[in-house]
């Protein structure tokens, strides 16, 4: 049975980045409706966000399951008991953050319906944030997994996949 706080963890991190700051990156673009966008950019906004969504989603699954923990730990402040085990496959053998990477994904697909510079500084403004909570997440994990974790970080990059070398 899951924890209260677990479960506290999972919610709140769902309003933050799936509707707080969507409705925020809406709310300084003037509250635009879906159908003003041309259809082409409902398209690709549309594709992008359940792209982005379901990348986040399988790795959320993913760490539950095999990484026996909880994605909220935020600038180092445990709000869920953390992951037990280094994970490197599934969504992880592509990135070393695929949560992000897909909240990148969605939020760019926001930008692309909203369409509006305001959008875009608030996306800039959460991959400024974000970048400095990964960096504090790096040392954890290189405190927590050590050399496995370094080899991890020479083989998987940290939001998109490295290119092989032949």
């Amino acid at each position: 049975m899951r924890k209260p706080r677990e479960i506290a963890g999972y919610v709140l991190g769902g309003l933050i980045f799936v509707l707080l700051i969507p409705t925020v990156m809406w709310l300084v673009s003037g509250r635009p409706g879906f159908l003003a966008a041309p259809v082409w950019r409902r398209v690709v906004a549309l594709l992008l966000a359940l792209v982005g969504l379901s990348l986040s989603v399988w790795s959320i699954v993913y760490m539950r399951y095999k990484g026996d923990g909880n994605p909220m730990d935020a600038f180092g402040h445990e709000v869920a008991a953390r992951t037990k085990h280094l994970m490197t496959e599934g969504p992880y053998r592509l990135s070393r953050n695929p949560m992000l990477s897909g909240s990148f994904i969605y939020y760019a697909g926001v930008c692309i319906w909203l369409w509006t510079w305001q959008a875009l500084l608030v996306f800039v403004a959460f991959i400024a944030i974000m970048l400095v909570q990964v960096r504090s997440e790096e040392k954890r994990l290189h405190r927590d997994f050590g050399e496995e974790y370094e080899a991890y970080c020479r083989r998987t990059g940290r939001f998109w996949p490295k290119k092989s070398k032949k």
